[in-house]
């Protein structure tokens, strides 16, 4: 809990932390220093929580166990089974793009910036281990076939954002932005009854191309800013289609979307992405307030 950093704002205070590889912040207004303290550190605490919990780079995570299981049946706990059923609701909405097994395709795509692109061959061995259809899921029962893999990671910082959001707010903080790189979620607006103003970063991740007032539910961001091959000129962002397992084609930059939750507006961000060059007007037939950058 040391990692906490506690600072002064105009309005209140900043608690800043870092999890998920990202740098978080909790913004708080109408409580004393101590309580902020507390607050924050109660933040950081449920961060790291979920993010032990469903992290893939540990052996002592639901991932692991999940893993360790592969082509025996295991029964999961009610967190763990309540976001397995989201994102099989976002398999389906999205006819298929939205897919928590294609994370095994990482081990051809390293997207650090790079122009090393794998080849043809590289990828297609891969795919015969994607596919969420190919899981057995039912509720509290899952099964995943040997050689699989699940990665929550397209929806775990998000879920993160919310929980964090909603622990602060059981133990009396009413006035709370919590900010996971770029993810966010208030409780309601600034104690002077103003809204908040969170920016929106440019694709290249210099500095705020959009400023947006922000006074209930929440933003996130879908991009290639910090994730992408660069190759003969060419953008390869880390949005793969598990179709092919090759990057969405002429898909924008960045996507931002408000919606209720942080959960609600990232899987929207991430569904448009999916859609392409069709993002915007996708994102108009489900009438999400958003904005694209190119």
């Amino acid at each position: 809990m040391a990692d906490v950093a506690l600072e002064p704002t105009p309005g209140g205070w900043r608690g800043r932390f870092k999890a998920m590889a990202s740098p978080c912040e909790v913004l708080l207004e109408g409580v004393d220093e101590g309580q902020a303290r507390r607050l924050a550190m109660l933040a950081e605490a449920e961060a790291r929580r979920i993010e032990a919990k469903y992290s893939r780079y540990r052996d002592d995570s639901v991932i692991a166990a999940i893993h360790a299981t592969r082509g025996r049946r295991i029964r999961l706990d009610d967190e763990t089974a309540q976001l397995i059923d989201y994102a099989d609701v976002c398999h389906r909405m999205s006819d298929g793009l939205f897919d928590i097994t294609s994370g095994v395709l990482r081990a051809a795509w390293p997207f650090d910036g790079g122009g090393r692109l794998p080849t043809r061959e590289q990828v297609a061995e891969l795919l015969p281990r994607v596919g969420w259809r190919r899981v057995s899921w039912q509720r509290p029962w899952l099964l995943l076939p040997a050689g699989m893999e699940l990665d929550l990671g397209g929806i775990g910082k998000e879920y993160a954002v919310d929980r964090v959001l909603a622990v602060l707010r059981a133990e009396g903080a009413t006035t709370v932005l919590v900010n996971f790189g770029g993810d966010l979620a208030v409780s309601g607006p600034r104690a002077d009854g103003n809204a908040w103003q969170v920016g929106v970063e440019r694709p290249d991740g210099t500095d705020a191309a959009l400023r947006l007032d922000l006074s209930v539910g929440a933003l996130a961001t879908s991009g290639d800013a910090r994730r992408y091959l660069l190759k003969d000129g060419v953008r390869y962002g880390h949005i793969l289609d598990p179709r092919d397992g090759w990057p969405v084609r002429q898909a924008p930059r960045s996507v931002t979307v408000a919606a209720g939750s942080c959960s609600e507006a990232g899987t929207l961000a991430t569904l448009a992405m999916l859609q392409g060059k069709h993002a915007e007007a996708w994102l108009v037939d489900q009438g999400a307030p958003h904005w694209i950058l190119r």
